[in-house]
């Protein structure tokens, strides 16, 4: 990992909001091996049990517990830390619960944004900032080839315009403050980054379909799966993270070059159904998956999804290293170390390891 990053990481101070969520606690265990220095600011983890938890995170992060909303309190924190690199994941981000919720949705994932921009702008010295958003920004059009970076933003339901508008924060931002023909003077690199369906082990969040599959294996029951033939870009949580930390690097060393939006998804080959994928998981798991199809209404969800990600493919040399089968084999590994009680964060950083040995 040293070698492919160069020893960028190594002593540097990174902040990261939305540290004790699934991916947050996942880049934590990277950076950790990276030798950053990681900050955290976020709310208690989400879920219970949770990565953050099991894997005691907290013993390698500088954590502050705090609400994104909350500017004075995020303002005092990034003054104390003076970041050289944020990488900003706090978020409401359920689709189903932006429907529930869809004022704090926008909250939390636009004025959230607002306010940590602000704060960096305030605070200066920040060289890379890297939004993370999601695929499902885009105006879903339902057709058959990937969305590139230049393609309109608008999403449909709450949690996805909710982002659409982080984006759009994001732009206003770079071209308002951080603008690339100023940066001898503020010396920020503004970006941001799109995934498709992360997947790994340790999400427990609610309405996801790796989690519900694995809470019902736990507990014995019959998974109830929704819209079964919904395509989907999946990837393996570690896939996006490689790609951030590449780019926050490009952002840090090259500056304005990469100030710009950034699509990491799957090769084509898996971009799948959710039926295949509760399948697959029910042929490599001991006794089998149950489910069934969850025949109640259901709230809008984009039925077909995947991301053209040529752009880092050519200018960040970034490629997905795992297929959708080695993806899901390393998550059903990762839940049988949980069920055989051993030590979370060793499984963890075991799989970083291949990943990037790869």
């Amino acid at each position: 990992m040293q070698e492919q990053f160069e020893g960028f990481y190594k002593g540097r101070k990174v902040l990261i909001t939305g540290h004790t969520g699934f991916k947050g606690s996942w880049l934590s265990l990277i950076l950790h091996q990276l030798g950053a220095e990681i900050y955290g600011y976020a709310l208690d983890p989400p879920t219970e049990p949770s990565l953050y938890r099991l894997a005691n995170i907290d013993e390698l992060v500088s954590s502050t517990i705090g609400d994104i909303r909350n500017y004075e309190k995020l303002l005092t924190v990034v003054q104390k830390v003076r970041p050289e690199i944020v990488i900003h994941m706090a978020a409401q981000p359920l689709v189903r619960e932006s429907y529930k919720n869809p004022r704090e949705t926008y909250e939390v994932n636009v004025m959230g944004t607002l306010n940590l921009f602000e704060v960096i702008r305030e605070t200066g010295g920040v060289k890379a900032v890297l939004n993370v958003t999601t695929d499902k920004c885009y105006e879903n059009k339902e057709w058959h080839w990937g969305y590139r970076e230049n393609d309109p933003l608008c999403g449909y339901d709450p949690y996805s315009n909710s982002k659409s508008c982080s984006e759009l924060v994001t732009f206003s931002f770079r071209n308002s403050f951080f603008n690339p023909a100023d940066y001898a003077k503020h010396m920020t690199a503004l970006a941001s980054a799109r995934a498709g369906n992360v997947i790994g082990g340790g999400d427990w969040a609610e309405d996801r379909l790796i989690p519900d599959i694995f809470k019902s294996i736990l507990q014995g029951s019959v998974v109830k799966i929704r819209s079964p033939h919904a395509i989907r870009p999946w990837q393996h949580v570690l896939e996006p993270l490689s790609g951030y930390l590449l780019l926050c690097k490009k952002l840090a060393t090259e500056g304005i070059k990469y100030a710009e939006g950034w699509n990491f998804g799957p090769k084509d080959d898996d971009v799948l159904n959710v039926e295949s994928i509760v399948k697959y998981l029910g042929q490599i798991w001991d006794n089998g998956v149950n489910y069934e199809i969850d025949k109640n209404p259901s709230p809008h969800e984009a039925s077909y999804l995947k991301l053209d990600c040529s752009k880092a493919n050519s200018e960040l040399d970034w490629h997905p290293h795992w297929n959708i089968e080695r993806s899901l084999n390393s998550i059903a590994d990762w839940y049988k170390a949980y069920l055989a009680g051993e030590n979370i964060r060793n499984s963890t950083n075991k799989q970083i390891s291949e990943y990037f040995n790869c």
